[in-house]
Parts: C-alpha cells; sequence; structure tokens
C-alpha cells in the first residue's frame, strides 16, 4: 500500500469552501488503476489545516496517475481557480510506503 498526502493551510474564513471544493471533487481519480481510497482530513485543533489523503495499491499506480493527462486537466484547473488566494497555496506533498499492518 502507498499512501501520498497533500496538506493546506488555508485562510480560516475559507475552510469551508475548501471543504465544499472537496465534497464536489470531480471523481475522476477514482477511476484510475490501482486507486484505493480518498479522504479530505480536518486537523481537529487547527480547522483551516485541510489533507488530502489518498492510498494507492502501489507506488507505481500512484506515479502513473501523476504522469496520466486527467491528473494534469485537473490539476490545470486548480491553477486556474477564480480566487488566486486559494489558488496560489502550495500544498505540502508527502509520500509514505506502508510497512506493516
Amino acid at each position: 500500500m502507498y499512501i501520498v498526502t497533500s496538506t493546506v493551510v488555508v485562510p480560516p474564513e475559507k475552510t469551508e469552501e475548501v471543504i465544499g471544493i472537496y465534497q464536489k471533487r470531480s471523481r475522476r481519480v477514482d477511476r484510475a488503476e490501482g486507486f484505493h481510497l480518498f479522504r479530505l482530513i480536518q486537523n481537529t485543533k487547527k480547522k483551516n489545516e485541510l489533507t488530502v489523503h489518498m492510498e494507492w495499491h502501489t507506488k507505481a499506480s500512484y506515479m502513473a496517475w501523476v504522469r496520466s493527462q486527467e491528473f494534469k486537466e485537473i490539476h490545470d484547473l486548480e491553477k486556474n481557480y477564480p480566487d488566486q488566494e486559494l489558488a496560489g497555496i502550495i500544498p505540502v506533498v508527502r509520500q509514505y510506503e506502508v510497512v506493516a499492518e
């Protein structure tokens, strides 16, 4: 199992807006080969810290997704988001290999 997280800290007044964006996400990644799970999680202490948590069967599956045309299209849309304050937020991405269960 391969886990990728992407964490952003958004302006507090925009937290609910960002959550709404993810609640209405395209779900295109859900169809990617090797994709297992998507979750948007919220820090319980710092409510404006949001993390996308994705699980993949293998690192190769994740890398194939990152190199796909669909990935490029989705992330190009994010760069052109009308709210430039949100569009300019750079996430902290971390990748993990599950080594024990």
